[in-house]
């Protein structure tokens, strides 16, 4: 059951990783995400780690790419100039990403004991995780949520017309 939970999820988070890449319109990038996040999640949870799981679909999945699709609706990005890339960027990345996957490969595949798992009796509960972070970092957890709010709104303040001026208030400016 784990193994088949393991590989759905897995495929889906890397169709959903590789749909980002090459979608062309940045909302529809921004909702792969959250399916790939979405994906993370369960994976986390069929490892038992809940907590994770839960931190997951909260922060990420919900916080963070609620804020990234408001930010690309709010600053309305019209089409991108479409290149073709370096020639220096094509000439060393290809063989620069052939050379990594293959050291990537060696490795996994020369590893001994690949697969096997001990569980240490140090496990970390939800409940003292959650009792560490709403008591000794408190503080930082909620100077967080204010630095996010404080980039919302500068973001609101930029992609305003007139860079933050009040409609108008340019053009009368500019008249005087």
């Amino acid at each position: 059951m784990h193994i088949a939970l393991f590989i759905i999820f897995g495929l889906l988070a890397i169709a959903g990783a590789l749909n980002l890449l090459f979608q062309r319109h940045p909302i529809n990038s921004a909702l792969s995400l959250v399916v790939v996040m979405m994906s993370l999640a369960v994976l986390y949870w069929s490892l038992g780690a809940e907590f994770l799981a839960a931190a997951q679909v909260i922060v990420y999945a919900g916080a963070i790419m609620v804020l990234f699709t408001f930010v690309v609706m709010l600053l309305n990005a019209g089409r991108e100039e479409r290149t073709m890339g370096s020639r220096v960027a094509r000439a060393i990345g290809f063989p620069a990403a052939v050379a990594i996957l293959g050291v990537i490969a060696t490795v996994i595949l020369s590893a001994r004991g690949l697969g096997v798992a001990a569980l240490s009796d140090g496990i970390t509960t939800t409940e003292d995780l959650s009792r560490v972070l709403f008591t000794e970092l408190l503080l930082p957890f909620e100077v967080t949520s204010v630095l996010i709010l404080i980039a919302i709104l500068g973001a609101v303040a930029l992609a305003r017309h007139g860079h933050g001026e009040p409609d108008g208030e340019a053009e009368r400016t500019a008249t005087k």
